[in-house]
């Protein structure tokens, strides 16, 4: 499971979704989002001499570290819930790569500890299910 980034549920729709309005965001905006956020990636890996590397899924635990390191709050976060999770270095690096996606999908430059907690909240759900078996 270390090797899964993300694991969520998908519900079914009801007949009570199909009437809700519509989301603020549509599939256009958010493919202009990921776009930018790949293209940021891009350079950021270039700028570090690693042209190879084009996303945060690629780059090596070493390069992660440095332009990954959370504010504060989130290093904090990340602390108590490798130890709570117990996550192994696979999986610390993981969050690590997923929260600075979540970052760069909001244009931000630190990662905060709304984006490790988010990073965190999709690998809850495999622990849980895991606990279950």
């Amino acid at each position: 499971m270390d090797r899964i980034d993300l694991r969520i549920e998908v519900p079914a729709v009801t007949a009570a979704d199909l009437i809700l309005p519509p989301p603020a965001e549509g599939s256009a905006e958010v493919a202009v989002r990921v776009a930018a956020a790949r293209d940021i990636q891009l350079a950021r890996y270039a700028d570090a001499g690693l042209p190879h590397v084009r996303t945060n899924a690629e780059a090596p635990a070493s390069v992660l570290e440095d332009v990954a390191k959370p504010d504060a709050q989130g290093a904090k976060l990340l602390r108590d819930a490798a130890e709570t999770m117990r996550l192994s270095a696979r999986g610390y690096h993981r969050v690590l790569r997923v929260a600075r996606t979540l970052a760069d999908l909001d244009g931000a430059d630190k990662i905060g500890r709304l984006h490790l907690a988010e990073a965190l909240s999709y690998r809850a759900l495999a622990e849980d299910v895991r606990q279950m078996a």
